[in-house]
């Protein structure tokens, strides 16, 4: 009799729409970032650049290296717009007009990131690209949404970035409920519990910052005690939206 093998406890499946993209609406050394709302159908491909590289221990087969990897992406997106200005909205503007001019102008900067529902966003799943922009009404019907289907192909190889993700827009002010286990000293693991921890920038114990820290889920943090005297420290966690409360705990001697 066959059983499915378990997976692994906080493990979760995957959703088609954990998934981001933004546009770069102000200048490559000062950005502003504008995320592409009412998207759908996002396909990157990241095609390969190969080389001939066999010699004669390959007795006349075929030996491809991958010199390069490329950026290219196809997506749609709703074209809604300003019932006063008659514009779009700012990232699909940006969208339209690099796809009907040339040069530079037909360029954008773009970055895209995993997403996801609950829990931590993959921390390498993103990277940046400047891209060329192809533009088409995707519905033509007499009484349907009118939305673009659009294609990014990029500019050389894009750049790996940290995951920008801090969470949704109900992402909570972080706070703590509980660390675990107690009385451990510089260099040993606690466990946080709580709530509001997606994009966690910092750990403090005191003003010291956590040694290292791993963002597990939304509610929970493993962070590494940095060193510091035996005793009452208050423990804090910050993200993008605030500072939790402090939660006081007693470190080991």
């Amino acid at each position: 009799m066959s059983t499915t093998p378990s997976l692994p406890a906080g493990t979760t499946l995957g959703q088609s729409f954990e998934y981001g993209l933004d546009i770069n609406i102000g200048t490559a050394g000062a950005p502003n970032w504008q995320n592409v709302r009412r998207m759908s159908a996002w396909a990157p491909t990241f095609p390969k650049v190969t080389q001939d590289d066999s010699t004669y221990d390959d007795r006349g087969a075929p030996s491809e290296g991958v010199s390069g990897r490329g950026f290219a992406t196809s997506f749609t997106v709703q074209a809604n717009r300003s019932t006063i200005t008659g514009l779009y909205l700012p990232e699909v503007e940006a969208i339209i007009n690099a796809s009907r001019r040339k040069g530079v102008a037909a360029e954008i900067d773009v970055r895209f990131y995993h997403k996801p529902n609950s829990g931590a966003p993959h921390p390498t799943d993103a990277g940046r690209s400047r891209a060329t922009v192809e533009v088409t009404r995707q519905n033509t019907g007499n009484a349907e949404i009118d939305v673009f289907a659009v294609s990014l192909t990029g500019k050389g190889e894009y750049t790996p970035i940290a995951n920008p993700w801090t969470g949704w827009d109900d992402n909570p002010a972080p706070s703590i409920a509980a660390v675990t286990p107690a009385a451990q000293i510089a260099g040993k693991q606690v466990t946080i519990i709580g709530d509001g921890f997606l994009g966690a920038t910092d750990v403090k114990f005191g003003a010291t910052s956590a040694s290292a820290f791993t963002v597990v889920s939304a509610t929970t943090i493993v962070a590494t005690v940095p060193a510091g005297a035996a005793g009452n420290v208050n423990v804090t966690v910050v993200t993008p939206v605030g500072t939790s409360p402090i939660f006081a705990y007693t470190r080991g001697a």
